[in-house]
C-alpha cells in the first residue's frame, strides 16, 4: 500500500528534515511540503474537488506552521477532510498537549527531534485509519469535505459602502433557494445587523467566545431564527465585548456554523479585527465591497495589500463588488480590477439608494421589493457566487427572464430589459 504524505511545515530547514525522513519510510510517497495553513487547506480543497482518491492519506502538521495555530489547523482539516489522517509534529510531549491534539482531531502525535520508528508507526496508523474512513464513505466525492457549508465573507473597503446590505441580500437569496443559511455579524464594535432586520435578541457572538466545544444545543441558544428562516448570530450590543471574540474563537464559531448550515454569510464590516481576519482567511469566497469613487478604491487597495501582508488573503483570491455603480462615473469595474489586483464580480450593484431608504429606515431590509434593481443585482450576484440552487442560479444568469416563482424568488432574475437595452 502506497501512503501519500503531505507535510505542512513553515520553516525551510524543518521542511527538508521532515521530507528527507518520510522519504525513507516504506511505501511512502511524500508530496512537496506546503508552507502555511492557507496553502494546506487550499491544496486539500483542490484535491478533494477532483476526487476522494486524490487526497493524501496522511497530513503532517508542524507545530510552528502559521498563520493559523497548529491545533486550530488540525481541527479544521479534520472537520473539512475527515478522510485524511492528521499527525501533529511537536516538541511538547506532555499529556495536556496530547489530549488537546486528540480533541482537535489528530490521529497521532510525533515528538521532535523526529525519530524514524515513532514517525513510521504514527504514519502507518493514520494511513490505516484513513483507508477505513474512505471505505466507509464509499468514494463519494461530495462527502470528502465532511461537515462544511460554503462560507462567504463580506468586507467593506471603508465605512458606508453597503457591506451589510450586500451581506443580508446574499443570505436572503440563498435562503430563498431552499438552503439553510446562517448570517453572522462579525463587525464586533459597530455592527448593526439587528437594526436592519428589526431584531431584538440578547445573545450574541460574544457569548460563544469562551466555549471550546460548541455543540448544537449551545449554538441554538446563541442564534436567533428570523422570520425569513435565516439563522442570525448578532454582534454584541456592548461594543467593548467585541474584544472577547479572538481569532481562535472566530474560527471555532465559523466552523460550528459551517457544520450545520449549507451557506454561512459573514458581515466583517470595514475594520479588520483578529476575528474578522480569521473569518476572511477561512472563507471559500471573500468579497470586498467598494463604491466607484477615488477614496473608496484607494481604501480597497490598502485593504487588499494589508490582507496580503498579514497572510490573510491573496489579492487574486478576493472578489471585489462594485456598489452604487453608474455608467456616468469615471471609475468603472475594469479600472477597479486593475488598481486592486482582485477579480471584480460580473454583477455590479446600481446606484439606487431611494429603493432602499424606506426599508432601511424601518428596519425591514428583508421586505425590499422584488422589483428593486438593487435587490435583483445582489440576488444575481448570489447566483454568480453559487449560493443559490441550480435552477435559481440559472435564472439569475439570464438577464431577460424572471424565475417562475412567487414572492422574493423572482428577484433571482435580473430586471427585464426594454427598448435598446
Amino acid at each position: 500500500m502506497t501512503i501519500r504524505i503531505l507535510p505542512a511545515v513553515g520553516d525551510p530547514d524543518a521542511a527538508r528534515s521532515v521530507t528527507t525522513l518520510i522519504g525513507q519510510l516504506p511505501d511512502a510517497e511524500p508530496a512537496p511540503p506546503v508552507t502555511d495553513s492557507t496553502q494546506l487547506v487550499d491544496t486539500l480543497a483542490r484535491l478533494a474537488a477532483a476526487s476522494l482518491d486524490e487526497l493524501p492519506e496522511v497530513v503532517l502538521v508542524h507545530e510552528r506552521i502559521g498563520p493559523v495555530p497548529a491545533l486550530e489547523l488540525v481541527r479544521e482539516v479534520a472537520l473539512r477532510f475527515p478522510a485524511v489522517g492528521v499527525v501533529l509534529i511537536t516538541a511538547d510531549a506532555s499529556p495536556v498537549l496530547f489530549s488537546a491534539a486528540m480533541d482537535s482531531g489528530a490521529r497521532g502525535l510525533v515528538t521532535l527531534p523526529l525519530g524514524y520508528e515513532e514517525l513510521a508507526s504514527r504514519v502507518q496508523a493514520a494511513a490505516q485509519w484513513s483507508l477505513g474512513v474512505r471505505r466507509h464513505l464509499g468514494g463519494g466525492a461530495e462527502q470528502v469535505t465532511g461537515p462544511g457549508g460554503t462560507v462567504v465573507t463580506v468586507s467593506g473597503a471603508k465605512g458606508g459602502v453597503g457591506t451589510t446590505v450586500t451581506a443580508v441580500q446574499l443570505a436572503l437569496a440563498a435562503r430563498a433557494s431552499g438552503r439553510t443559511v446562517a448570517l453572522v455579524d462579525m463587525d464586533l464594535q459597530s455592527g448593526d445587523l439587528a437594526s436592519y432586520l428589526d431584531v431584538q435578541f440578547r445573545r450574541s457572538v460574544a457569548d460563544l467566545a469562551t466555549i471550546t466545544d460548541i455543540s448544537t444545543r449551545v449554538l441554538q441558544d446563541a442564534v436567533y431564527v428570523h422570520e425569513t428562516g435565516l439563522s442570525l448570530l448578532l454582534a454584541p450590543a456592548e461594543g467593548e465585548r467585541g474584544e472577547e471574540v479572538t481569532d481562535r474563537a472566530a474560527r471555532q464559531i465559523v466552523s460550528a456554523l459551517r457544520g450545520r448550515h449549507e451557506v454561512v454569510v459573514v458581515d466583517c464590516g470595514s475594520q479588520l479585527s483578529g476575528a474578522g481576519a480569521a473569518a476572511v482567511e477561512m472563507a471559500d469566497t471573500a468579497l470586498l465591497v467598494v463604491t466607484p469613487d477615488v477614496v473608496a478604491v484607494r481604501a480597497a487597495r490598502r485593504t487588499v495589500r494589508m490582507w496580503e501582508r498579514l497572510q490573510v488573503r491573496k489579492a487574486e483570491e478576493t472578489v471585489t463588488v462594485v456598489n452604487r455603480h453608474s455608467r456616468s462615473t469615471e471609475i468603472q469595474p475594469p479600472l477597479v480590477q486593475k488598481i486592486t489586483g482582485t477579480r471584480v464580480a460580473g454583477v455590479s450593484v446600481p446606484a439606487q439608494f431611494k429603493e432602499l431608504q424606506a426599508v432601511v429606515d424601518a428596519g425591514k431590509l428583508h421586505e425590499l421589493d422584488a422589483k428593486s434593481t438593487v435587490k435583483q443585482a445582489l440576488w444575481a450576484l448570489a447566483g454568480e457566487l453559487g449560493l443559490v440552487g441550480t435552477a435559481a442560479a440559472g435564472a439569475a444568469d439570464r438577464p431577460g427572464k424572471q424565475l417562475v416563482r412567487a414572492g422574493d424568488r423572482s428577484s433571482l432574475g435580473l430586471r427585464r430589459r426594454t427598448g435598446g437595452r
